[in-house]
């Protein structure tokens, strides 16, 4: 009997953290509407943009990141193969303004970059994650104090993700890997516009 009450607690213990893990949206779903204001004080708005055409909506971590850097500066280098096209790119991150600005210093970024301060935008598309405690403590051990790079939102962070978002508000494409190395290129996503 012990050991089945044991099963049974593990059981609800584990499946309590296995909802609390990001899902991402899928293909087919319809994208959450949003508006939010880039690093230029511009507001963005999802509903206004998909008037004109495809969006991509793409989900970084920071400045801090190297590999979302490197995402970023591809993007930005690659940006005719996706605005040829009718799309316009728009990113996403849990930093506050001043950080978003040294992103946009490192990475030439020259699309809108949107500084989520509440995380509305990275809960709506079912991307944010808490960062472990013992992964907050290395992160610091390299400089790097998310209550800082965050403010408000702290530990927070984004499934490195990108969405190809249709005119009717339909999700086209999908990339969403929690391995925060691996990132959507831009010859797989321009194929989907």
């Amino acid at each position: 009997m012990k050991q089945l009450i044991s099963i049974l607690l593990l059981f609800i213990a584990s499946s309590a953290i296995a909802q609390t893990e990001p899902t991402g949206l899928k293909v087919g779903d319809k994208a959450p509407m949003f508006i939010g204001t880039d690093q230029n004080g511009q507001q963005f708005s999802l509903q206004e943009a998909l008037k004109k055409g495809n969006v991509v909506l793409m989900f970084y971590r920071g400045q801090w990141c190297p590999y979302c850097n490197k995402q970023m500066s591809q993007m930005n280098d690659s940006l005719s193969s996706i605005t040829d096209k009718g799309a316009r790119v728009i990113a996403v991150s849990p930093e506050v303004q001043d950080n978003v600005k040294k992103t946009i210093e490192k990475t030439k970024a020259s699309f809108p970059v949107i500084s989520d301060v509440k995380m509305q935008i990275m809960k709506d598309y079912k991307v944010n994650f808490s960062v472990p405690q013992a992964t907050q403590d290395r992160y610091k051990n390299f400089g790097i104090d998310f209550s800082i790079a965050n403010g408000e939102n702290g530990a927070n962070l984004p499934v490195p993700a990108t969405y190809v978002i249709g005119t009717d508000g339909t999700i086209k494409y999908v990339f969403f890997n929690p391995d925060y190395r691996k990132r959507a290129s831009v010859k797989e996503i321009a194929a989907y516009l």
